[in-house]
């Protein structure tokens, strides 16, 4: 069971911010030892980048690498966005001109081995949906949930809308554990632009992948 604490919890959803959704993982307790404070504030997207510089290189036309060789995890982004910092999270990508349109990773530790210890897919995404990747004042729907492996490794990915009253967010999470961290990846854009960004982000989803550091 995941049970999440919303003391001392940040929620600030600006749509026009550089992007509206970010998570900041640092007051949520997965089990009885992993707590860390959660401030969800305005992007959906947000990074504080203690880490070696990312490793970049163009695998896909109109795409980039991200490696980052010191938490073990790399992943795939449109070839024009832009790395932001933002406190709270590891890495932050995003559109320059569509404030929704946007990348965030986070990486926090955990006590456990594998991402099913917490539940079945959907159980844990509607609870990481409303405690963690949007503000209790947005309206949200969890549109499908799913498990898949690869290279040894469990990944629950799931897809999401988020409503605010002057926007509604289309977003897209994978989440892994390994390394004795929790790693989440949340993609998204404007409801609006969704017919034409769906493909670009489940590219985005289907590049990250973790791997043994």
């Amino acid at each position: 069971m995941l049970s999440f604490s919303r003391r001392g919890l940040s929620f600030l959803v600006r749509a026009e911010q550089s992007s509206p959704n970010s998570i900041s993982l640092s007051q949520v307790r997965f089990g009885r030892r992993e707590l860390i404070a959660v401030s969800v504030i305005a992007p959906w997207v947000s990074m504080v980048n203690q880490t070696s510089p990312s490793f970049a290189a163009e695998t896909k036309k109109g795409y980039l690498l991200v490696t980052d060789k010191k938490d073990g995890y790399s992943f795939l982004y449109p070839f024009g966005w832009q790395e932001v910092v933002i406190e709270g999270q590891d890495k932050v990508f995003k559109d320059v001109i569509e404030p929704l349109e946007s990348i965030s990773v986070n990486v926090i530790p955990t006590v456990k081995q594998d991402i099913r210890d917490f539940g079945p897919p959907q159980q844990v995404a509607e609870t990481l949906i409303k405690k963690v990747l949007a503000p209790s004042s947005q309206k949200t729907k969890l549109i499908e949930a799913k498990e898949h492996g690869a290279d040894g490794k469990v990944y629950y990915t799931f897809e999401f809308v988020a409503q605010a009253p002057n926007f509604t967010r289309h977003a897209l999470s994978a989440i892994a554990i390994g390394n004795g961290k929790f790693y989440t990846l949340t993609t998204g854009a404007n409801e609006r632009r969704w017919g034409k960004m769906k493909d670009k982000l489940q590219t985005i989803i289907d590049s990250f992948e973790i791997f043994n550091v």
